[in-house]
């Protein structure tokens, strides 16, 4: 049982949902990703989720956009990013870590050396943006000769064929964009992403988790409510980068994004029990 299967069966059995914050890795700074995911685990953080600096990373809006450059200005590769997993483990041998990111560094490492490197990190789940699933049978067969979760995207524009089609190859769990377009934008509409839910919900049985367009603990809470995991990305980011430009410290900035991370967590507990 891979820890992200363990991590849903446990909160499936407390009647409780998912909290997975993304940042970029090596964004406000190189050093300070790590001691940021302890502090997201303590803050409520039931998964982390862990973003791979690209050049181009196109399903991104500008604030995540924004995260990416800042991490490449800091020298973040792919092997920094393993580093940094790497050096999580070494306090926390738990937690879920999902690696996002574009198949381009993937590929340049070659996915047999990738899927060896990630599992002797310690990485649970791979979410690859640009890579469809027509074209993932050799990296998925990679991951699953060492244990790894081979997540996809979902969004509200799949039709409905397409989803069986995605389902087929995921494990871990299914990530649901709430809105269309990229990271950050749009409204989130809690009656289509119910709607959605069923659609998703008929063909699989893994946990659906639902990101893009949470912002605060009441979108947090909403989603959770018809879904089994929240995602927060650009507003964690939004908050750490707004933080140091009206000059706050790093640390300052990292102090409100778990602040507002806490208060989704508060938002997704206080979903009524059995939703």
């Amino acid at each position: 049982m891979t820890r992200l299967t363990s991590c849903f069966e446990r909160l499936k059995n407390e009647g409780r949902k998912a909290v997975i914050p993304y940042i970029v890795a090596g964004d406000p700074s190189r050093f300070g990703t790590v001691p940021l995911m302890h502090r997201l685990v303590d803050a409520g953080a039931d998964i982390v989720e862990l973003g791979v600096p690209f050049s181009d990373p196109m399903s991104e809006g500008p604030v995540i956009q924004k995260g990416h450059e800042r991490a490449l200005d800091n020298g973040i590769s792919l092997r920094d990013v393993l580093g940094m997993v790497a050096d999580f483990r070494q306090h926390d041998s738990s937690t879920p870590v999902v690696v996002m990111g574009y198949a381009n560094p993937v590929e340049r490492m070659g996915y047999a050396s990738f899927a060896t490197a990630c599992a002797e990190v310690g990485v649970d789940g791979l979410i690859t943006v640009d890579l469809p699933p027509e074209e993932v049978d050799s990296l998925r067969d990679q991951l699953e000769l060492v244990g790894i979760d081979n997540i996809f995207l979902i969004s509200p524009t799949t039709p409905e064929p397409r989803i069986k089609t995605i389902v087929q190859s995921a494990s871990g769990f299914i990530y649901y964009v709430a809105v269309k377009g990229v990271t950050g934008a749009g409204h989130l509409d809690t009656a289509d992403v119910a709607s959605y839910m069923t659609k998703i919900k008929e063909a699989t049985t893994l946990p659906v988790c639902v990101g893009f367009g949470i912002k605060d603990a009441a979108s947090a809470g909403a989603v959770a409510g018809v879904a089994d995991g929240a995602v927060v990305g650009s507003a964690l980011i939004d908050t750490m980068a707004q933080t140091i430009a009206n000059g706050g410290s790093e640390e300052l900035a990292t102090d409100n994004a778990i602040s507002l991370l806490k208060s989704i967590r508060n938002g997704v507990d206080n979903v009524p029990t059995g939703v």
